[in-house]
């Protein structure tokens, strides 16, 4: 089977995987309205492109955090790879080192955060992080990532409670017996594993998390710290003062706040408010390389993929990463020559209709 788009993989996935994981990978809360506005927004965008620009030659490359990745795409941070293919996170961790582009981890990993690193030690990596009740629990995290040479903490502030997703709920669904949260293997044993959510005991997150856990989390580590979840203005204004490197626009791929905005949509007003003080990134809803090119146009550093980096493991494992990641390479840096853009630092916003926004 020839695999064209990212489209294929999703099928292929949808095919192959149990009706209860492909419906957790698939999950959005309650009517999914945000999750498939994920995807129609990028739709409702149209580019002003330019000719006759010599496009013999081009360039993907850019910058994230000051490192060079090889094209604005990376991995953003999905739970428990281990479903789609047996090696998991461990498959994930050699793609993004064989492309060369940032894969964020997630806490809800099913490999730990030493084994994705010994499978991939030259690779570059951030920690995604929750803020737990027990703030031990989420310290002694970030001290293992930051030795183990992991280059930015990404904080997930979006789940102060989960999001109801109704076909887990109908589905019951739970980690299989034989996986677990491999970062945490261990500290819940005393629980009953009868009322887990996702992994682990319920009420293990901390609701009460506020702009003051950022300056706690910067006592703790010297790492950047990277924001997950802004999706207004306000927040990102407060992002900047309170000194954090990054921001990832983010809706949580639909799966929180049911009506809240397309990240896509959100992200001109959060790119004009934070004014190149601090990196905007942004996930949901990248399939093509053209969505990747309207990112870019409309501001973000450097674009995220959930959901298709399942489909590739579910494909093919690392292969499946791999190609996934290698044909929006190939579709970004058509669309931008296509465009009349040679390099990154070519795509601004004069490429994008703003009248059709």
């Amino acid at each position: 089977m020839t695999m064209v788009c990212l489209t294929d993989f999703e099928e292929y996935a949808k095919e192959h995987l149990s009706k209860a994981t492909w419906d957790y990978y698939a999950a959005g809360a309650d009517e999914c309205c945000t999750r498939d506005d994920n995807l129609l927004a990028y739709k409702r965008i149209r580019l002003r492109p330019r000719i006759l620009r010599d496009v013999s030659v081009s360039d993907t490359r850019t910058t994230v955090q000051g490192t060079e990745i090889s094209f604005p795409v990376g991995i953003a941070p999905t739970a428990f790879h281990c479903l789609a293919w047996h090696e998991g996170e461990v498959a994930t961790a050699r793609a993004t080192e064989a492309i060369n582009t940032c894969y964020i981890t997630s806490t809800y990993s099913t490999c730990s955060v030493e084994e994705i690193v010994a499978a991939a030690p030259n690779g570059y990596r951030w920690f995604q992080l929750y803020v737990y009740r027990d703030r031990k629990l989420s310290e002694q995290i970030v001290h293992r990532v930051e030795a183990l040479g992991y280059k930015a903490l990404v904080l997930t502030v979006d789940v102060p409670y989960t999001g109801k997703r109704r076909d887990d709920i109908r589905n019951q669904f739970k980690l299989p017996p034989h996986l677990k949260v491999k970062n945490f293997d261990g500290v819940f044993q005393q629980e009953t594993s009868v009322s887990e959510e996702y992994g682990i005991p319920p009420n293990t997150l901390d609701p009460s998390i506020s702009w003051k856990d950022v300056y706690w989390l910067q006592s703790i580590t010297r790492l950047p710290i990277i924001i997950k979840g802004i999706l207004t203005k306000e927040d990102a204004e407060l992002a900047v003062e309170h000194g954090v490197q990054g921001i990832i626009v983010s809706n949580h791929g639909g799966r929180q706040l049911d009506g809240g905005p397309a990240s896509i949509d959100a992200l001109s007003e959060i790119v004009d408010t934070v004014q190149g003080r601090i990196e905007v990134y942004l996930d949901g809803g990248i399939r093509t390389g053209s969505d990747v090119l309207k990112s870019l146009a409309l501001g973000a550093k450097c674009v995220f993929i959930g959901r298709p980096a399942v489909w590739g493991l579910a494909y093919k494992g690392e292969e499946g990463v791999r190609e996934v990641l290698q044909i929006l390479n190939d579709e970004f840096r058509l669309s931008m020559a296509l465009s009349g853009c040679r390099n990154v630092a070519e795509i601004n916003r004069n490429l994008i209709q703003l009248s059709k926004l």
